[in-house]
């Protein structure tokens, strides 16, 4: 649902390369292609799925429907490396609520269910704002590094 505003940041800024930080089943790259997005480095990295390797540096990093998932004690470890691999500019999402499933020792999925006032200082720790958007259930954040 948010590749037509990455895709929007792609054009805004000029991105030739993407790192897909959580990348899942690497469905943001699709809906890219399926948008028109032809010539660029997708790098997907998640560590769910190990083949794909380390996170590698992109002008574009995206981090979508991550960070929230993370176990508190390290957000701060993940915050730092998403501006390792920032060269230029992030787009990132963040759900603030709770999910609809839970993990196998019950706790929500969701385990950072802060708003976007928590997240603010975090995210300016390592990141100029360049545009915030609330959404229904959280908030999309465009930066850049500083």
């Amino acid at each position: 649902q948010y590749a037509p505003f990455v895709m929007g940041v792609i054009e805004e800024f000029g991105a030739k390369n993407i790192s897909d930080y959580g990348a899942g089943k690497r469905r943001l790259k699709s809906k890219l292609k399926e948008l028109g997005l032809r010539k660029f480095g997708y790098y997907p990295y998640d560590p769910a799925f190990p083949e794909y390797g380390e996170p590698k540096e992109a002008v574009l990093v995206c981090c979508i429907d991550v960070l929230e998932h993370v176990e508190p004690l390290y957000i701060d470890a993940v915050l730092i490396d998403l501006k390792k691999i920032t060269i230029e500019h992030g787009f990132f999402t963040i759900h603030t609520g709770p999910a609809r499933k839970t993990l196998p020792d019950g706790r929500n999925a969701h385990l950072i269910q802060k708003p976007a006032s928590w997240w603010l200082p975090k995210l300016c720790d390592h990141f100029e704002v360049i545009h915030l958007q609330q959404s229904a259930d959280g908030f999309w954040i465009v930066v850049s590094r500083r």
